[in-house]
């Protein structure tokens, strides 16, 4: 086989993988983890609740996180970042071996974080690129089965402009398409923030021209739609906005917006994006009223880990409450995407 015939064919069994992965990650009645907070992050969680910032904690905490009871039963796959994916359960298994004999996939977090954008006042872009292809080869052969990178938009009266639009599009393209290349699935997480007073209908005009430019560039950079899952927020009004919108009104401004996502989209993923875990899941449940080309599902951080570390405290003796605590918001969600939706999860207090 010549040398251009075997670069195709890698190229065509990347392609393979990436589609198989992809449709495993948003599988009927089953969402992703995010565990991927940095140790920075992490540690701040761990004081807000009492917790010693360690090492070993953060070890424990994403461990008691990834190995509750029944987990696989509604999460198809667990966001680590670096720290976590070369650490070890306390029996010795690395995290992507023991996730995957839990019947997870591993995910790992690929950008560095958000800085401010040189020349735009007030705006960030993520960063990551540098030396990524490589970085991914290293995390694909650690046994990472997807990846992710999340880009953030504030708004305010004049932000986001068009041209910080475009440039933290591009960043996800080109992140997106060198995981392809690498065989592994990118999740694409462009994040309207709900921080501010803006109403829904100013969320759905900035969460539309996010989603134009994101798809675009994706386009320009050639990525299998079929191979990635996008993380979009939900349409929703900011944390200070004076109304709060039901869990229809955000189901329908964010179904609008949705319209334009291309066919062989492998699926949608919501964000919370700071959304209390019961409003999460109300707002999630009633996406399930619209019917969509592909599947709408959760990958949720906060929402579903927040009761668990509350509950944990970095206290050994209360693994198995910390457990509970995660296994009754996975369940709720899990319910939900399937059309279960329940009371307390429409009309959250």
């Amino acid at each position: 086989m010549s040398e251009r015939s075997e670069t195709a064919q890698g190229q065509s069994d990347a392609t393979s993988r990436c589609r198989q992965v992809a449709a495993a990650m948003v599988a009927p009645g089953k969402g992703i983890l995010a565990a991927d907070e940095s140790i920075g992050t992490m540690n701040k969680r761990l004081d807000k609740v009492g917790a010693a910032q360690t090492e070993e904690n953060r070890r424990d905490y994403r461990e008691l996180l990834v190995s509750t009871a029944g987990l696989s039963d509604g999460i198809s796959g667990v966001i680590l970042c670096d720290e976590t994916l070369r650490q070890r359960f306390a029996d010795g298994r690395g995290f992507p071996e023991a996730l995957c004999e839990l019947g997870l996939l591993p995910g790992i977090k690929v950008d560095t974080g958000s800085k401010p954008c040189p020349g735009l006042p007030g705006e960030q872009v993520t960063e990551g690129l540098d030396n990524l292809p490589a970085r991914l080869a290293e995390y694909a052969q650690m046994g990472a089965a997807f990846a992710k990178w999340r880009a953030v938009y504030t708004i305010t009266s004049d932000l986001p402009t068009e041209t910080g639009i475009r440039a933290n599009a591009h960043a996800l393209a080109r992140y997106a398409a060198a995981c392809q290349e690498a065989g592994i699935v990118p999740i694409v997480e462009p994040e309207v923030m709900m921080d501010g007073d803006h109403s829904i209908e100013k969320d759905a005009e900035v969460t539309s021209a996010v989603s134009a430019a994101v798809l675009a560039e994706l386009a320009d950079f050639g990525v299998d739609f079929a191979g990635i899952v996008l993380k979009p927020n939900m349409v929703i009004e900011g944390t200070d906005h004076a109304e709060r919108s039901s869990p229809k009104q955000v189901a329908e401004a964010t179904a609008a917006g949705l319209r334009a996502l291309p066919d062989d989209l492998a699926g949608v993923a919501f964000l919370s994006g700071g959304q209390s875990p019961e409003r999460a899941t109300a707002n999630l449940a009633a996406m399930q009223a619209h019917q969509t080309r592909w599947p709408l599902t959760f990958s949720f951080g906060r929402a579903l880990v927040d009761p668990a570390l509350q509950a944990w405290r970095g206290d050994s003796g209360k693994l198995s409450a910390a457990q509970d605590a995660l296994a009754q918001r996975v369940a709720a969600n899990a319910a939900a995407v399937r059309g279960e939706r329940t009371d307390q999860e429409l009309h959250p207090v």
